[in-house]
């Protein structure tokens, strides 16, 4: 049996970081793929960086890890200000090298979001009315010609898996350090996976098989709470603490 644990969408916390990488440890997984959005957010972007530097972890570049090395706005947002002031060279050079894609053992194709984008939700259409279920047929479209048995997205920060077809499974782990959140792009919606845990994936191949066991972690979310608060984002507080955004 192959078994590889699957993280995504960290965003800097790496008190939940940490209780991921130990329960992942406690099963003897070794093979570890990170899909992206690894230091964005008024958390610990620093400390987030060391410990996937540090295990040499497979990784996928997210649309927020583009955010942070891409100049912008004469005025960044005070997060985004947070980020480049507390990251050292080093960190930025790690990003910088991290693939938009990769193919890990021929069977697993990683990507941030979807194949073709890194923010178009794989599993959500976001229209006027928010987020709904994305069809059957749209999803198979996105997955057509990728020629790996596994998928695996993230982005959307809600843990999901799905057989498409026999010989294709897609799995989205959900966000190891952000439950919840709200966005406008393209349409305001939220995005909440309901409970303020860590997510990661196991996923496993046993004789050709491949199949996806969803895990959620306690970690010490009112700490993380408290310094997203501390760091200007009392809406970050809110999402950590319950797991769940508001459009109001």
């Amino acid at each position: 049996m192959r078994r590889y644990a699957i993280i995504s969408d960290i965003h800097g916390n790496s008190l939940a970081l940490a209780s991921v990488l130990k329960d992942i440890k406690s099963h003897g997984i070794e093979r570890i793929i990170n899909l992206g959005d690894s230091l964005y957010g008024p958390l610990e972007p620093v400390s987030t960086a060391e410990m996937l530097m540090q295990r040499d972890i497979l990784s996928v570049f997210g649309n927020e890890d583009k955010l942070i090395l891409t100049p912008g706005d004469a005025e960044p947002s005070p997060t985004l200000c947070h980020v480049r002031r507390n990251l050292e060279p080093k960190h930025i050079e790690w990003l910088r090298e991290i693939p938009a894609t990769r193919i890990v053992d021929d069977d697993l194709f990683a990507c941030h979001a979807t194949p073709q984008s890194d923010t178009c939700y794989f599993f959500w259409d976001v229209c006027s009315d928010g987020a709904v279920s994305r069809s059957r047929e749209d999803m198979c479209r996105m997955a057509k010609n990728i020629g790996c048995p596994v998928i695996l997205c993230g982005h959307d920060h809600v843990p999901q898996s799905v057989n498409l077809q026999k010989d294709i499974l897609v799995v989205n782990p959900g966000s190891a350090g952000l439950p919840a959140f709200r966005d406008d792009n393209p349409y305001l919606h939220v995005m909440q996976a309901g409970s303020p845990h860590a997510r990661y994936s196991i996923v496993s191949e046993d004789n050709g098989e491949w199949s996806a066991q969803q895990v959620m972690l306690e970690y010490d979310w009112e700490a993380a709470a408290v310094m997203a608060a501390e760091n200007g984002r009392l809406d970050w507080a809110s999402w950590l603490r319950t797991g769940k955004a508001s459009v109001d």
